[in-house]
Formats: structure tokens, sequence, C-alpha cells
């Protein structure tokens, strides 16, 4: 089975194709122009899909939130998309633009069966300790409840560690670390999520390129009084002006956070030890959810790229067993393989995998449609 993978985001187009053997048949990435017109990008990324791999057997999209009725893959059929529109003010920087992609596809090609795969899917195990806030009853009939997101990558991440660990999933621990513009982690014991970082939309948790992560809600509630803002103007706040680049002024882009702090920028400084003091408390957290973990993994574009970002993390965890060999640390990652980058001797291992949720896409498509 020809598998079309679509991940349409808030910044990006992506869009792949996986044979039966998962072999990549064609791969498509392209930057959202912020003055650009998004269907025209989506029109131009499909148009080179097709010209490349003209017979496609289904598609699977990455959609960010599900809700809480959405566990399993859901195929798109009946208008079946249309349940999933009022999940939007959920996650409103990702599911729009998934909607849109499965629409602009039933358009393009109303034969193919589309399947919406969902990053809250992987979190549907967590425990009701993990998942339920302390908050009136009223809230909670409502929904409010912890969902957790980077489902799909933690999946993937889990079980790609296994491997290269050479043990059964099913008997470990581990810490499963997304570190990208978006950013979280996941306590997976046995092959399922018992505790997540991200809350009711991905805003929690981590410190992020532009969202701000976990924040006192007093501390929000006293600047709407004080500021006068409305929700509209604290969530534009929260989202798309606050993380790195809200305690830098200047950039989100981690990269270019720790090159400036490197050369001397305290604003820079700052951010850099504000996200690492929340990154380890929140792997020893996760750590302590399943009584210890046998592996920590990095995954998501700083995950894979920073060797500097894994050794400052791990030099913070030793009490984990966590512990890096600098030689398979800076191999590992990148153009490098996924690796266990931990000496033989440590306590815990360290592994890097590469986030490919395209994999975990095409092979939940594959198990909602009866595929092998």
């Amino acid at each position: 089975m020809r598998v079309l993978v679509v991940n349409a985001g808030s910044s990006s187009v992506k869009a792949s194709v996986l044979d039966a053997d998962d072999t990549l048949l064609v791969q498509r990435d392209r930057a959202v122009d912020p003055e650009g017109s998004f269907p025209g990008l989506l029109d131009a990324v499909l148009d080179e899909i097709f010209a490349a791999v003209p017979v496609l057997d289904a598609a699977g999209h990455r959609v960010v939130h599900g809700g809480a009725d959405h566990r399993t893959p859901l195929v798109l059929e009946g208008g079946a998309e249309a349940a999933l529109a009022g999940l939007a003010e959920l996650a409103p920087l990702h599911n729009p633009p998934a909607l849109a992609a499965i629409a602009r596809l039933r358009t393009r090609r109303p034969d193919l069966v589309q399947v919406a795969c969902f990053d809250t899917a992987f979190h549907a195990t967590l425990p009701a300790a993990a998942a339920t806030f302390a908050v009136p009853a009223e809230w909670r009939a409502l929904g409010v409840r912890r969902f957790g997101f980077h489902g799909l990558s933690h999946a993937w991440a889990s079980r790609r560690a296994a491997e290269l660990l050479g043990r059964p999933v099913a008997s470990l621990r581990l810490v499963t670390a997304h570190l990208g513009a978006g950013a979280s982690l996941a306590a997976v014991e046995g092959g399922r999520s018992v505790d997540t970082t991200m809350g009711f939309t991905p805003l929690d948790g981590l410190v992020m390129a532009t969202r701000s992560g976990t924040v006192d809600p007093g501390a929000v509630l006293w600047l709407q009084r004080r500021l006068g803002l409305g929700p509209a103007e604290v969530e534009d706040a929260l989202t798309r002006r606050s993380g790195l680049l809200g305690l830098t002024g200047t950039t989100g882009d981690l990269r270019r956070v720790l090159a400036d702090a490197a050369g001397g920028d305290p604003d820079a400084g700052l951010a850099v030890d504000v996200y690492l003091h929340r990154l380890r408390g929140a792997v020893a957290a996760m750590a302590a959810a399943t009584g210890g973990t046998d592996a920590l993994v990095f995954t998501g574009g700083a995950g894979e790229h920073s060797a500097w970002l894994r050794q400052a993390t791990c030099d913070g965890l030793g009490f984990l067993g966590l512990e890096l060999d600098p030689v398979r640390n800076e191999g590992a990652g990148g153009d490098g393989p996924d690796a266990v980058v931990s000496p033989p001797h440590a306590g815990a291992a360290v592994v890097v995998v590469h986030a490919r949720e395209d994999l975990e896409i095409a092979r939940q498509v594959r198990t909602a449609l009866g595929a092998p």
C-alpha cells in the first residue's frame, strides 16, 4: 500500500509517499509564507507529489488535537471530518491547516481514501491521576483535562529506541523528549504513555520557540485585570510572543539563541538557562511517573541536531543514571544515524532518534484500513 502522508502545520507543509515496505519514494517540505496563499502552497506541494508518484492507495494526515472522542485513527468517509471542525479552537495553530489539507486533497483526489491520525491518541492511555486537573467538576464535565500532544512522534521514538536497545518496548520505562519549535516530554511505560508535559492544549509544559509553556494561571489573571487584556490578546501573547522569543526579544530559534548565548548576549544566556532548568525538571518528573527510567530518548529538530543540548540536559540528570559518551553523542543525529549515545556502563541509556511521524502515520493508516 502506497501511503501519502500529509503534515500541514502553521509554519510548513510536509508531504511524503511511503511504499508498502516503508521506502520513502518522495518527500517535500515547504515553509509557509505569511504573505502567501496557504491553498496555493498546498497545491504546489501536491502537484510535485502527484508528478513523482501518480498512483496512491491512501492518505494519512497528522491532526494535532482529536479531543476525547478520537483515540484511534479515523477513516474520513461520509463527512467524518465535519466532527473535527469543533476541535479547531483547541489547537488553533495546527488543526485548521490539517482540515484545509483534508478538504483540498478531497477536491484533488476525490477517490483517495483519507485517514486522520491524532497526536492526542497516543496519550489516551494516561491514568486518571495524570490526566485530571484539579478544577471544578463543571469544568471537567466540559472536557477540561490533560490530553498531551506530539503523540505520533513519541510513539515512533519509543518503538525505535526499543529496537536500538535490543529490548521489547513492553519491557522498558522511557522518557521521550520531542524538542523542536514545539516541545514536549512523555513518560512511556511498556509502550504506553502514562504522563506527558503538554496539557489541554499544546501551550502547556516546556519552554518552546514562541510558546510560554507552564505559567502560573494567577499571573495571567492578574495581567488581564492590570492591562485589560482580552482572551485573544492573552492567547496571542502566550502562543506567539513568549517562550524563547519572549525571553530574548529577538528570536525563538534555539540555534540562534544558543549562538547568541555563546557570544555573551545576556538575554540569550538567560533564555538558555530557563529552557534547560524547565527541561531537566520535567525529565525528572517523567522518570518519577514510571518509578525510574531505562532510557532518555531525544527526537525532534533540536533533540536530533544539537549534541550540546543533549549534553547540557544530561549533565544535570546524573542522579537518574544518565551519562553520555561524547564521541557517540557528536556522531549521532543530524546527518548521522539513530544511535545509543551513552556508554555501556551507564545506569540509564541515552538514545537519539530521528523524528519520523511519517512512518507512524503510514503504520496507522494501514492498520485502520486493514492492510499489512
